[in-house]
């Protein structure tokens, strides 16, 4: 699993990327045809792979900008019904009655489409005094985050981790305090793969009472500076601190790219959608060996067609880009995602075809 990380060279790179108003020359960046600016919000799981993008794009084309704000998923979505960007991050799709008629900066009637560009695992993240190694199923993962399980060393837990050493202290359980979608995805695991233990439906607002966290960096530092804490957050940013490894089936599963493109590989498309409305219905009850169910697929929300000519020239061309193999593989090496597989990549870089 890699890090969340830039090199030096690239860090560089991004803060002059993300500069507006500079010659092409002081940003060190080449000419093209493409020009002026596009806005973006939402999802900070993307944050880091979103930097890499536009960093890339900008180098291409020295006279364009992209600007992105990880303000969440839920506000990145509404900013972009509501016209204020461009195109969104989220790591929930639109509901289906949303990517019809009117919405937001798109031509009347045309819509909006999803677009999975960004996958990663969800990791369990854990700070418990002598132990390094933890075991959970999804039944277990469900009372932990309900309340239900209060201890550490309680029965359910001892019996799926019969070697550790698991103290005899209070659980800490860390939610997302803001409308998150890697909340919605968390949920809809709980909900799908341990249904008598978790009956809520799936939602971006976390049901119940407990410690909260702003953000993917909000609950990686609590998880950092806490005790006997566990949380859950985009794999990508979980470098250095415990990570469980989830019963599937038969197997003990980590939270790996590999583990992420194999849940992927599984399961269908979302029904009762448009053809070019691409949401994946991940198999979260999966007992396919080597599959990880508790996956993040991050969409980008854009317009099938833009009122104004130049969102309609610079999204497709950024989404394009970010879709390329070579984009995906840039954001898997420096922001630790899963490039997305040949077929769905091909599928994507149809429908940004016909964006405009």
């Amino acid at each position: 699993m890699h890090a969340a990380k830039i090199t030096g060279g690239l860090g560089a790179l991004v803060a002059l990327a993300l500069l507006s108003g500079c010659a092409v020359n002081e940003r060190d960046q080449e000419p093209s045809d493409l020009s002026g600016t596009i806005d973006g919000a939402g999802s900070s799981a993307q944050a880091a792979a979103q930097e890499v993008w536009i960093a890339g794009f900008q180098t291409a084309n020295g006279s364009a900008t992209v600007n992105y704000d990880p303000a969440g998923s839920g506000a990145g979505r509404d900013q972009f019904l509501t016209g204020a960007v461009a195109w969104a991050g989220s790591d929930a799709a639109l509901d289906p009655d949303q990517t019809t008629g009117d919405v937001g900066r798109c031509v009347d009637g045309a819509g909006a489409v999803d677009l999975p560009l960004y996958v990663s695992p969800i990791a369990l993240v854990f700070n418990v005094a002598g132990v390094d190694e933890l075991r959970l199923d999804a039944a277990s993962v469900a009372r932990i985050f309900s309340g239900d399980i209060e201890r550490w060393n309680d029965p359910a837990l001892v019996a799926l981790n019969p070697d550790a050493a698991l103290p005899d202290s209070r659980i800490t359980a860390v939610h997302r305090s803001d409308d998150s979608g890697t909340t919605e995805n968390f949920t809809d695991y709980l909900h799908e793969a341990a249904p008598a233990e978790w009956p809520n439906e799936p939602s971006g607002t976390f049901p119940y009472d407990g410690e909260a966290a702003q953000g993917t960096s909000g609950v990686a530092s609590v998880i950092r500076d806490g005790v006997d804490v566990i949380g859950y957050l985009d794999a990508s940013r979980a470098a250095g601190m415990g990570v469980a490894e989830l019963v599937v089936g038969d197997d003990l599963v980590a939270p790996t790219p590999e583990a992420a493109a194999e849940i992927l590989d599984v399961s269908p498309m979302q029904p009762g959608r448009a053809d070019d409305d691409l949401v994946i219905d991940i198999d979260r009850s999966t007992d396919v060996a080597g599959a990880y169910p508790l996956v993040l697929v991050s969409y980008v929300i854009a317009c099938r067609a833009y009122v104004d000519a130049g969102d309609g020239e610079l999204v497709p061309a950024y989404l394009a880009w970010v879709a390329s193999e070579a984009g995906q593989d840039a954001a898997a090496e420096d922001a630790g995602s899963s490039p997305i597989s040949e077929s769905l990549r091909t599928r994507v870089q149809e429908v940004v075809a016909t964006i405009g």
